[in-house]
């Protein structure tokens, strides 16, 4: 049974010629364009994993950029809207301003308006009183003075009592 497992010499030179043969082949033909495309690989998964890394770098800042565009967009529509609202206020104060002065105008016209009727209202009392004062002093004259004697006396005694003398 020994002999079965011992190998004899010549099957270990041929076989020792035979690996150095199918080595030298291997690393001439197999070897070296198979190192040179594990390398050309390793080479190409290297550039894909650093340029993943790269496009994963810019969608960062991708989204930090629109984050902050975001913010500077909401700060400007937040700022439109309040100066919209700043104006619309504005505009509803001129309008209840203008109001107010036109109302105003209108009260002094009215006033002014009321204060000339109420002269001329008075205007015409006192002509109308004064006609009617003239009216009742003539009725009364003619009825006291109906006779000659009479009216001579009060020509005299208002003659007497003018400021002329």
């Amino acid at each position: 049974m020994g002999a079965l497992l011992t190998p004899a010499f010549g099957t270990v030179v041929w076989a020792s010629i035979a690996f150095l043969v199918v080595m030298f082949l291997l690393r001439r033909f197999a070897w070296g364009p198979i190192l040179s495309a594990l390398s050309d690989r390793e080479q190409s998964i290297a550039g894909a994993l650093s340029q993943a890394e790269k496009v994963r770098q810019e969608m960062a800042d991708l989204s930090v950029s629109n984050e902050n565009q975001m913010k500077e967009a909401r700060a400007e529509r937040d700022r439109m809207m309040r100066e919209a609202r700043e104006m619309a206020d504005q505009m509803v104060a001129d309008a209840k301003n203008k109001a107010k002065e036109a109302a105003d105008k209108e009260v002094a016209s009215a006033k002014d308006a009321i204060a000339v009727e109420r002269k001329a209202a008075i205007a015409e009392l006192k002509a109308e009183v004064g006609g009617l004062s003239l009216e009742i002093a003539e009725r009364l004259l003619r009825e006291k003075l109906e006779s000659t004697e009479e009216q001579k006396a009060l020509v005299n005694r208002l003659i007497d009592e003018s400021p002329l003398n």
